[in-house]
């Protein structure tokens, strides 16, 4: 029997580019998209490609992959594979050949890796730590767990895995407006996470991680080759670690100070 290869897809209010990431996934047996309760057409887009949507409050990227996967791995027929997309991304044709021989290999890998090239202000980065950002997004379901750190998730294997070619293409925001969004969320929960591990905040250590957040990827990781995309990723790069630090210090409502 051919090997089932089941599509996980995550969502809220992701309808700019479902229908392209959906596509991307036909090659797939079924394709499952657990939506946090989104209030535009996504849930309509997703059925409407065939797509079997589970909705669920979001409590995080954690509690989302895993009752995602608890769902994948009760399915019967059981799922061999998954392949994991954001609602913001896509296969390349050139990937999605490659998984699709990847999963009819006799092989014992936990999962592969593939390159993710994501879009920026006026250009694919090509630097600045943004490429070729390898992700593990085909692996078997036995066989992975979620780790999350902050407001970041990522997939770790249990056993030995291989690398295809061929992108992911990523098309994270629609504006700066929307990536200043995103550091603000991102922001705050990289506070809460520096709290909760009893980690210190501050202004001076704001300061001291944004320069080094800006040195590292603007000259360390060469973003200087980006032209001005990759200078102005740094300089908000450099802004959320500042925000992250000076927010674990912050004592609460500053409504409530005497």
């Amino acid at each position: 029997m051919a090997p089932r290869t089941i599509g996980l897809i995550l969502t809220y209010n992701g309808e700019r580019l479902l229908a392209r990431c959906l596509e991307s996934l036909a090659f797939c047996d079924e394709v499952i998209v657990v939506d946090s309760l989104s209030q535009d057409a996504t849930c309509d887009i997703a059925q409407a490609a065939g797509a079997t949507v589970l909705k669920r409050r979001w409590e995080g990227p954690g509690p989302q992959f895993r009752y995602a996967l608890e769902h994948i791995r009760a399915m019967e027929p059981k799922a061999d594979w998954v392949v994991s997309l954001d609602q913001d991304e896509y296969l390349t044709d050139e990937l999605a050949a490659n998984i699709r021989a990847a999963v009819l290999a006799e092989d014992d890998l936990a999962g592969y890796w593939m390159p993710r090239s994501s879009f920026y202000f006026d250009r694919f980065m090509r630097h600045s730590g943004w490429y070729p950002d390898r992700l593990l997004r085909l692996f078997r379901p036995a066989r992975m767990e979620v780790q999350v750190s902050g407001a970041h998730y990522s997939f770790h294997p249990k056993g030995d895995t291989g690398r295809l070619v061929g992108d992911i293409i990523h098309y994270p925001y629609r504006n700066f407006r929307e990536h200043l969004d995103k550091i603000n969320s991102y922001a705050q929960q990289g506070a809460d996470d520096l709290k909760a591990k009893g980690r210190p905040g501050g202004v001076l250590a704001g300061v001291v991680h944004g320069l080094a957040r800006f040195a590292k990827l603007y000259l360390l990781k060469l973003g200087v080759l980006d032209g001005r995309a990759g200078f102005i990723n740094a300089v908000h790069g450099a802004f959320y670690a500042f925000l992250k630090y000076v927010r674990a210090c912050e004592g609460g409502d500053w409504g409530q100070k005497p």
